[in-house]
């Protein structure tokens, strides 16, 4: 292969999306800063964004956590869950990414619907506050829900706060808010609030609990099915989900759908698909992490 020439060398390094910031938020749970003018002025609530690190590295589908349209960066937040966001972690501020693309998907339709229930359960919490946050201004009475296993992962809640009329923490240990399942919080907030919408976002069990406890208030809830997503563009088939009996694609119809027509037991299968695999790489990388000192 040639090298590449200095003049060759700075254009190349020009296109590549650097990190202006990089900070743990919790425990396997970090926030980045990336350098997309583009992309910064075009994304709305909703829609993610699709990276790789390097030229041989993986497409990791991310949801905009934020934007700033005049400094033209993008907030991401991912948790370290595999081989790849576990060398995304290691990417520092001042170094840059391959590529990015987006912003894809459809975004969340967002306009004043009255009183609206939102909930985010762990990594979750960070593609639901920009929904909290277009919500609120376009008007809405606000009501969050942010749930975590402890306070040490419960992320984001000064910023949800911001753009909440109510906001309520639940843990698994009672370590901050109140203890129990942000199921529980759902039910006390539909016994005495006329909710007109609401969203969840987090772990799929949790999502298609939150579904089944939205059903029996008769109130129409979006879910975020990005877990599930590879490509992003709809064409490798790896996102495809049933909604309402019929085959969607994740990346390209979705990320969100109405909870009540998810096949949520296909849907919880197909995320457990590669499982082996996954483990499988991430147990070469950690050895050749180990290897290299």
């Amino acid at each position: 292969m040639k090298q590449l020439n200095s003049v060759a060398l700075k254009e190349w390094s020009e296109n590549l999306f650097k990190v202006l910031e990089r900070k743990e938020l919790a425990p396997t749970e970090y926030e980045i800063l990336v350098e997309a003018p583009r992309i910064a002025k075009k994304a709305q609530p909703g829609q993610f964004v699709i990276l790789r690190i390097d030229e041989q590295g993986e497409r990791i589908p991310l949801t905009v956590v934020d934007t700033d349209k005049e400094a033209g960066w993008v907030r991401l937040i991912f948790q370290v869950i595999g081989k790849s966001t576990a060398q995304l972690a290691t990417v520092m501020a001042g170094e840059a990414l391959t590529d990015i693309v987006g912003p894809l998907g459809k975004a969340t339709d967002i306009e004043n619907y009255g009183t609206v229930l939102l909930v985010g359960g762990g990594v979750g919490i960070a593609a639901l506050f920009p929904i909290v946050k277009g919500l609120k201004e376009a008007g809405n009475h606000v009501i969050t829900v942010l749930g975590a296993k402890n306070k040490d992962l419960l992320i984001l809640q000064e910023e949800c706060a911001q753009y909440s009329d109510e906001l309520i923490l639940m843990t698994d240990d009672g370590s901050v808010g109140q203890k129990g399942l942000v199921t529980q919080a759902m039910e006390d907030v539909f016994k005495r609030e006329k909710i007109s919408m609401a969203w969840a976002i987090g772990p799929s069990i949790m999502m298609k609990f939150c579904t089944i406890t939205a059903q029996k208030y008769d109130v129409p809830i979006y879910v975020s099915l990005n877990p599930i997503m590879i490509d992003g563009t709809g064409m490798c088939g790896g996102c495809r989900v049933t909604v309402a009996d019929s085959i969607k694609f994740a990346c390209v119809d979705g990320p969100e759908f109405l909870g009540e027509e998810v096949d949520w037991d296909e849907f919880v299968n197909r995320m457990q698909q590669y499982r082996p695999e996954e483990l499988l790489a991430n147990e070469r990388y950690e050895k050749q992490v180990s290897s290299n000192g």
